[in-house]
């Protein structure tokens, strides 16, 4: 009998070891099922096994399997032992079953053994901050504190982490002089915590001091890691790496967790030169195999661009069996733009024993996105509804955003109105879906049921429902949502604030425009180019070629947009050293040749009438589009050279590239300048053999060039026998060739059915009187001179400008107010007189 209950004694403890020990490698379902195994039974279990059990089922959510162990404590009268009762509370709490816990807490609060234990309090307290119920947190330390139950390291831990979100920064202060009173300043979980508590407050200063006055730095690396992550996440770049640093010379065990927070410091634009030294650091240390060092080193290469140094890494990397590290490749793919070689990885690692979590589903998905895969997003999709994951809003608001962007607009709708909890994500997925597909009043509705839902706006739904205002033409409803963005803090980030720029622009506001500019706290180069795109748009093309070097003096590097932007408004003033300005700035600071630079450099060229310098640069040229062709071409017709346009249209087709529509119409339009009748209607003809149908701008201009030959009966019946309805530049280019050449006739049936379409215009009769006057009509042009006045019409003005010294001065017709009107006519009225006196002169002599 004796030697049986050793053996039951023996085996127990044997089965007691192997649990304990399962449960400290992480293998929690081993250990139960061991537990489960007969002959073991409850009353042969070690008391000290059951707190074990419990934590077993707390990290696997087994609550029924909790439960009964409950039962089983219970039964064996163990409910009342503070480290079992403590264990049950925190599992209670890991489960979300807050109201078990409590209860269990409550009823063991009879005990006065239990009420003195801080232990359970401080499970009590923990559960109820990490489930986000503040208030009945608070409650049981005050209960706590009318019990004298003195708090200890772990206790003020708990109430430090939730300072931020609960207490603030005066009770995180009342806190850490309490610390000071209690003397657990020397305690490094406390300190710990209160870097972090200050660091997420952003009081980096009040953090390192207490990084300062901690005792024991020189022992502890827990610390150190806490103040580097202060620094980091407060972008306290130079003071991360400066303190690692410091700790390598302390001669400090460091650890993966603080090479993994200084490489990401590394990843931004002050640190970068850091990462390899760092690299090289990892190497010496021996963490190169690291999986969790190895992925931040993939993520610092991918961040800098480096693809290739991130390949290296996760090739060398001899365990391969973390899901981080195939994220990582795949997002280091997707952030780089090489969509392909992520879904490659994605599918390598389905052939692996390794399930992909919703980190890897969400940027195989945004892959899929980005090629425009739609099969592959739907197989996807599909593999998707076998799996949890597919209810998680992360995955569902992915999809939204695949099928927007493969254009299927249909399937993201389904998605949408399938998911369950829609937040702020989702929501702007749909909304910008929608705006992508130019569904503008789509876009306008949804936006109303998010305002009407009471839902919290982002800066996405805010940009998505302005553009949408711009597509509707609903300018009242713009400035509404302005408002609206604004009373949200929302006007104040980039992307808003450039989309409310363009919105400004588009209804012709420029002073608006400068104030969302104004507003923007972080102005990046998006939103630069976004204001004097809005300067030059608007008819202020001085004022955006200024903004250039200011870019440059807030510390911004230009982009072609910013380059483009500015030439664009070069070419509107055609002033020459301004171009040339902009020129060299190209050619300092924008290290690549990119083609659109380059066409908007010869089109600023020509349009300054400086054709040598735009021909340079067309010649430089390593690889041409149609663009450039046809800006080359024009620029010939432009200057009188036909010939050489149609020879250059021939090297065009020689060397591969297409014509297009503007090719023809740059083409004609030489040929009308210049009078090569015939060779103009060929290339009119030879359109449809490139598979071109004509435009109206086509038939205006073969109009004009018959109508300046004097063939005015040939530009009628072209007229007539036109595919398409002829509209006002038809009629107008008939009537101005009537006019030139006296045929009356002809130029009345123009100009009726050019008043027909827009009687209003003053333009119309002016052109006609002209004719009249020309003629010797003056009855008919007195007739047409009174009904013009009858109806107020007035023709607006021409302009002409001129550029000297770097100034640019505009005079319109009849204008008598500009700055130099005095200055002019003094040298008007000299000249006047000095033709005079030659006059007299030669006279005297003649005599």
């Amino acid at each position: 009998m004796h030697s049986s209950l050793r053996r039951i004694n023996v085996s127990s403890n044997q089965t007691n070891a192997t649990i304990k020990s399962l449960i400290q490698k992480g293998q929690y379902r081993q250990a139960l099922d061991s537990y489960s195994k007969p002959p073991n039974s409850p009353i042969n279990t070690s008391r000290f096994i059951f707190p074990s059990l419990l934590k077993a089922c707390a990290s696997l959510s087994h609550s029924r399997y909790g439960e009964s162990l409950h039962c089983v404590i219970a039964k064996l009268g163990l409910h009342f032992d503070p480290f079992i009762a403590t264990s049950l509370v925190r599992m209670y709490c890991k489960f979300g079953s807050l109201t078990n816990a409590a209860k269990l807490f409550d009823e063991m609060s009879s005990c006065e053994d239990f009420v003195q234990d801080v232990a359970s309090w401080n499970a009590i307290i923990d559960g109820y901050f990490k489930s986000r119920v503040f208030d009945s947190g608070m409650v049981q330390f005050r209960r706590m504190q009318v019990l004298n139950v003195d708090p200890d390291g772990y206790t003020l831990c708990i109430l430090l982490g939730v300072s931020n979100d609960l207490l603030g920064y005066s009770c995180g202060k009342e806190m850490h002089n309490y610390v000071l009173r209690n003397k657990f300043d020397n305690d490094p979980f406390v300190v710990t915590a209160m870097i972090d508590m200050y660091s997420k407050t952003n009081r980096v200063t009040d953090a390192w001091n207490v990084f300062t006055m901690f005792e024991n730095n020189n022992k502890c690396i827990a610390v150190w890691n806490s103040m580097i992550n202060g620094f980091r996440e407060n972008g306290f770049w130079s003071n991360c790496l400066s303190l690692y640093s410091l700790a390598k010379r302390e001669n400090l065990e460091l650890g993966s967790t603080t090479i993994s927070s200084v490489l990401t410091a590394c990843s931004y634009d002050e640190a970068i030169i850091f990462g390899p030294q760092l690299h090289s650091d990892v190497v010496k240390m021996g963490f190169d195999n690291d999986p969790f060092v190895s992925t931040s080193l993939l993520t610092f290469y991918s961040k800098c661009g480096l693809i290739k140094n991130a390949e290296r890494i996760f090739y060398s990397v001899r365990n391969v069996n973390e899901v981080g590290i195939w994220n990582s490749m795949i997002s280091a793919y997707v952030n780089c733009g090489f969509a392909i070689d992520a879904l490659d990885i994605y599918i390598r690692m389905q052939g692996t024993k390794l399930s992909p979590d919703f980190f890897t589903v969400l940027n195989a998905l945004v892959a899929c996105g980005l090629i425009g895969s739609w099969c592959l997003g739907t197989m996807m999709h599909g593999e998707l509804i076998k799996r949890p994951v597919k209810d998680c809003v992360a995955v569902q608001s992915a999809l939204l955003t695949m099928y927007s962007k493969l254009g299927s607009l249909k399937d993201a709708y389904k998605v949408f109105n399938e998911m369950k909890e829609k937040d702020s994500v989702a929501w702007g997925s749909i909304i910008s879906a929608c705006c992508d597909d130019k569904k503008f009043e789509d876009v306008l509705y949804l936006f109303k049921t998010v305002i009407s839902d009471g839902m919290k706006l982002d800066y996405i739904v805010v940009a998505s429902a302005i553009i949408a205002c711009v597509g509707c033409n609903d300018e009242n409803l713009g400035f509404c949502i302005h408002g609206s963005a604004i009373k949200n803090g929302l006007g104040l980030d980039s992307f808003t604030g450039s989309v409310l720029i363009e919105f400004y622009s588009k209804f012709g506001k420029p002073d608006m425009a400068n104030r969302a500019f104004s507003n923007v706290l972080k102005k990046n180069i998006v939103v630069w180019n976004s204001l004097m795109s809005c300067y030059s748009e608007n008819g202020l093309p001085d004022v955006s070629i200024a903004l250039l070097p200011q870019i440059r003096e807030n510390g911004l590097a230009f982009d072609s947009i910013s380059i483009t932007t500015v030439l664009s408004a070069v070419s509107q003033m055609a002033v020459l050293i301004k171009g040339k300005t902009v020129h060299c700035y190209r050619i300092k600071f924008l290290t690549s040749n990119e083609i659109q630079v380059e066409n908007t450099l010869i089109d600023m060229y020509i349009k300054c009438g400086c054709f040598d310098y735009a021909r340079r640069v067309f010649n430089k040229m390593l690889k041409r589009d149609v663009v450039a062709w046809n800006t080359m071409i024009a620029g010939y017709g432009s200057h009188g050279e036909c010939r050489k346009a149609i020879d250059l249209f021939r090297e065009m087709q020689d060397s591969g590239a297409s014509p297009d529509g503007i090719t023809f119409l740059s083409l004609i339009s030489s040929c009308n300048h210049n009078g090569f009748v015939n060779e103009g209607l060929d290339l009119f003809r030879s359109m449809k053999e490139h598979g071109i149908e004509p435009s109206i701008e086509h038939y205006v201009n073969i109009v004009d060039l018959l109508g300046r030959a004097g063939c005015l009966n040939e530009a009628f019946r072209f007229i007539e026998e036109m595919d398409i309805e002829p509209d006002r530049g038809v009629w107008l280019s008939l009537l101005s060739a009537c006019r030139v050449h006296r045929h009356v006739e002809l130029g009345e049936v123009a100009a009726d059915n050019l008043i027909r379409m827009e009687p209003e215009r003053g333009g119309n009769y002016v052109q006609l009187l002209n004719l009249y006057v020309e003629a010797g009509l003056k009855e008919k042009a007195g007739n047409l001179r009174a009904l013009m006045r009858q109806k107020g019409l007035t023709k607006v003005p021409g302009c002409s400008w001129i550029e000297v010294r770097d100034k640019v001065d505009v005079f319109y017709s009849g204008d008598s107010f500009s700055d130099r009107t005095v200055e002019i006519y003094e040298i008007l009225d000299g000249l006047r007189n000095s033709m005079k006196r030659t006059e007299c002169d030669l006279v005297n002599i003649l005599v």
